[in-house]
C-alpha cells in the first residue's frame, strides 16, 4: 500500500496543508524549525491516531484551535482507500475507514503500516526496558495481528493478579484464589514469550546484516532476554508461586514477561551502557530496518518509514548505504535541512518537497507532478526539525 496524499488541518503549528507524496522516496527540506518534523508526526498520526512524539496529544492541535482534522488516501491493488482522523482534546477520536466508523487503526487495511525514526526515539535504546517490550510487542501484533490479544490479555491477568495480591496483603481475601490466578497468568505469559521470542529470531539476522551495512562495526546481535526460562505454562505458574512470598511482601508480581527486556550488542556488549551516540543511532536505524523488511517478507509489502534528521549525524557513505535501501523498496519519507545531504535527492524518481517560511512550498515540485501546499499560522513558535 502507498500512501498518496495528506489533508491536514489546525496540526501543530499548521493552518491547513495539502501534501501529496512519491510512491518511493520523498525528501523534506527546511530550515531548523521550519515545521518538518511537525509535518512527518502529522503522517504517523493519521496512519496510526496517535503521536510518535508525545504522550500529550492536547500539543497536537494548533494553538487557538479547538480540534485538529487529519485525512489520508492510499493505493494498493484493490484500489484508492481514505482514513479520516478528527481530535479535539478531552473527547474520544473520531475515526474512519473508507468511510466507515471505526474504533481503532490497528488492522484496518485502508491505511499502511508506518514505522518511524526521531532522534528522541534513541530511549529505545538508552532507555528503560518497558519501551523495549511495548516496542515488540507492536512488531509482534503487526507481523500477527491476531496475536495482539495476547498482550492485552496478559496485562489484565497480571491487574488481577496485583489486586488480588494487595487484597490478601491487607487481610481482605485469602491465598486460595492464587493458583487460579497464577495459572491463567502463565497461560497467557507463555504465549507472549513464545511470539516475542519468535520475533527477535526472524528480526535477528536481518538486523545484523543491516547494522554491518550501516557501517556498525564488529559483530552485532539483537537479543531477547526473558525473565523466565519457563516453556510450558505448568513451569510459569511454579515459578509464580514460587515467589509468592515476596510477591506478597512487595505488593505487585514481580517475576513474568512483563519484567522482559531486549538488547542491542555489539562485540558482546550491551549499545546502551558502552556503545557511542553514532553506534547507537546505527542499532537503531538497523532494528527498523530489519522490521521494516521483515514486514515486507509476512504482508507482501514494506511499511511506509518514516525519518526525521537522520542524515545530520551520519558521513556520506552511511548515508549512501542508507538511501539504497530505502530506495530498494516500499516508500520512505526523510526530512533534512539540505536536499543535498540526501544521495540521490535530485533524482527524478525522488519527491522534493520544500517547506519556507512555514509553508509546504508547490514551487520546486511542479517539474515533478507534485502538489502541495499550507499555510501555518504566522507568528507561533515552530518546533525544531
Amino acid at each position: 500500500m502507498i500512501l498518496t496524499g495528506l489533508t491536514l488541518r489546525d496540526f501543530r503549528t499548521y493552518h491547513a496543508a495539502e501534501v501529496r507524496l512519491g510512491p518511493g522516496l520523498t525528501v523534506i527540506t527546511g530550515r531548523n524549525g521550519a515545521g518538518k518534523t511537525n509535518l512527518l508526526e502529522a503522517i504517523y498520526f493519521a496512519c496510526t491516531a496517535r503521536s510518535c512524539r508525545t504522550s500529550n496529544e492536547r500539543e497536537v492541535v494548533r494553538f487557538g484551535a479547538e480540534l485538529t482534522r487529519l485525512e489520508l488516501t492510499s493505493e494498493d491493488a484493490l484500489g484508492r482507500h481514505e482514513v479520516t482522523v478528527g481530535f479535539k482534546p478531552g473527547e474520544a477520536k473520531r475515526l474512519k475507514a473508507d468511510g466507515a466508523a471505526v474504533d481503532n487503526l490497528v488492522g484496518t487495511g485502508a491505511r499502511p503500516l508506518v514505522s518511524v525514526f526521531l532522534p528522541d526515539r534513541l530511549e529505545l535504546v538508552l532507555g528503560a526496558p518497558a519501551l523495549r517490550r511495548a516496542h515488540l510487542d507492536q512488531v509482534v501484533a503487526a507481523l500477527w495481528p491476531s496475536r495482539a490479544g495476547t498482550r492485552r490479555s496478559y496485562s489484565a491477568a497480571l491487574a488481577q493478579r496485583n489486586a488480588l495480591l494487595s487484597s490478601i496483603r491487607a487481610g481482605r481475601a485469602s491465598r486460595a484464589s492464587l493458583p487460579a490466578w497464577d495459572a491463567e497468568l502463565a497461560r497467557h505469559g507463555v504465549a507472549l514469550m513464545a511470539d516475542r521470542a519468535a520475533t527477535v529470531d526472524r528480526l535477528r539476522p536481518r538486523y545484523a546484516q543491516h547494522a554491518q551495512g550501516l557501517g556498525l562495526e564488529g559483530e552485532v546481535e539483537l537479543r531477547y532476554r526473558p525473565r523466565s526460562t519457563a516453556a510450558t505454562a505448568e513451569a510459569l505458574a511454579a515459578e509464580l508461586a514460587e515467589r509468592v512470598d515476596s510477591d506478597l511482601e512487595r505488593g505487585f508480581t514481580g517475576h513474568g514477561p512483563h519484567r522482559d527486556d531486549l538488547t542491542f550488542r555489539r562485540e558482546g556488549r550491551e549499545l546502551r551502557s558502552y556503545g557511542s551516540r553514532g553506534q547507537q543511532r546505527l542499532g537503531l536505524l538497523a532494528l527498523l530496518l530489519a522490521e521494516r523488511e521483515e514486514l515486507a517478507t509476512e504482508h507482501g509489502a514494506a511499511p511506509l518509514i518514516l525519518l526525521d534528521d537522520v542524515m545530520s549525524e551520519l558521513d556520506a557513505t552511511r548515508r549512501g548505504r542508507l538511501v539504497d535501501l530505502l530506495r530498494r523498496e516500499g516508500q520512505a519519507v526523510i526530512t533534512t535541512t539540505e536536499l543535498e545531504h540526501v544521495p540521490g535527492g535530485k533524482e527524478p524518481d525522488v519527491t522534493w518537497i520544500e517547506i519556507v517560511d512555514g509553508d509546504v512550498s508547490p514551487r520546486r515540485l511542479a517539474s515533478l507532478g507534485v502538489v502541495a501546499q499550507g499555510a501555518p499560522t504566522p507568528g507561533l513558535g515552530q518546533d525544531a526539525a
